[in-house]
């Protein structure tokens, strides 16, 4: 399939991983780490699925300042000036306001993704033929799209969107028009989601024209979208990044989801499943890692385990380890720390980080 010159794509790249501490830092966050131990970092696979669907010249990383360097080495087919660089994190909402005004300067009939860099996705052929069709269907109508997963469980760590079975696109079925957002629910109402068969999980990964989305956000972000707006003249010319440091100064840190998605009417969600994870946590990384016979999920060439069961083990291959008698544990060490943590209890990791940030300094987060 040929690639339109209208098709865009925006990788969203500025978070730190806190919750994949130690081994994400804030030096050198989990995106841009080979996590799956697959030869690619999560950076690398998501812009090669891109380069699929959208010219080259067409895709723009965003993320933080610091990370400039590291998006150069790691994906050195693109140019300086297709990295959007944020001064500092205030959400997804700004940051996509700023990709939809670059990309608005050169191409007022532009259809964009928007997609988090550090996505597991194992069928990428129907990934593929999902944004394609998606990417059409917001070249045609004036929708703001999202990509909704076919849950498996009752998965309390993901949002929800319940869509409308009546209300489906002719062209393509699987896209159906949202009827509610839920954040993260608990696993009673989790439970009910899942028996009702209208709730998919919220990919975080979006589609629309440029278009529709600066209208979507002069509608319900009016105070984002101006602080954006007044740098029209200054886009792709050499003043912009002073103005992305002052704008950020004084712009609020928001989502994308509560700013807009749940607030507009015209939004509708493509149901599907091609084998995604967001990777966000641990436990999902526990998830999608082989297993030995014991349903350990070890990384590390040195580590032996004796009497231990559904553990996740992530060791420098020079260090030889041996556990004993440990059941669903994360165990790992990255660059000077340890971290031993019962899986259950994971949410608790950004604690930790912050802890060790006031107790030990900043060169151990």
């Amino acid at each position: 399939m040929t690639k339109s010159k209208h098709n865009f794509c925006v990788i969203m790249a500025g978070g730190i991983g806190a919750r994949f501490w130690p081994m994400s830092r804030t030096s050198h966050p989990k995106q841009f780490i080979d996590i799956l131990g697959t030869g690619e970092t999560l950076i690398q696979q998501t812009f090669r699925r891109f380069k699929k669907i959208c010219p080259l010249e067409n895709i723009y990383v965003v993320t933080n300042e610091i990370y400039f360097d590291l998006v150069m080495e790691q994906i050195p087919e693109i140019v300086p000036s297709q990295i959007l660089m944020e001064p500092s994190r205030r959400n997804t909402a700004p940051c996509v306001a700023y990709a939809n005004y670059r990309i608005l300067s050169r191409d007022a009939e532009a259809r964009i993704v928007v997609a988090p860099s550090d996505h597991i996705i194992l069928k990428e052929d129907i990934f593929i033929s999902n944004i394609n069709s998606a990417l059409e269907a917001a070249g045609e109508n004036d929708w703001l799209l999202t990509l909704g997963i076919k849950p498996s469980r009752p998965d309390t760590g993901y949002g929800y969107i319940q869509f409308n079975e009546e209300d489906a696109y002719p062209k393509d079925p699987q896209i159906k028009r949202v009827k509610t957002f839920t954040e993260k629910p608990n696993l009673e109402l989790a439970i009910t989601f899942l028996k009702c068969g209208d709730f998919l999980w919220n990919s975080g990964i979006f589609i629309w024209s440029v278009k529709s989305i600066m209208k979507a956000f002069e509608q319900h972000l009016p105070e984002v979208d101006l602080l954006f707006k007044k740098g029209i003249t200054i886009y792709n010319t050499p003043k912009e990044q002073d103005f992305i440091r002052e704008t950020y100064t004084v712009c609020k840190s928001i989502s994308l989801d509560y700013g807009v998605m749940e607030k507009a009417g015209n939004v509708y969600v493509l149901a599907t499943d091609f084998g995604w994870s967001d990777l966000g946590t641990w436990g999902s990384l526990f998830e999608n890692r082989p297993k030995d016979k014991h349903s350990n999920a070890v990384v590390g060439k040195n580590v032996i385990l004796y009497d231990s069961s559904n553990c996740i083990v992530n060791m420098p291959s020079d260090k030889v380890v041996v556990l004993q008698g440990l059941s669903d544990y994360i165990v790992v060490e990255s660059d000077n720390v340890l971290l031993v943590c019962r899986k259950s209890d994971e949410q608790q990791i950004r604690q930790f980080v912050n802890d060790v940030r006031l107790e030990k300094g900043e060169k151990y987060v």
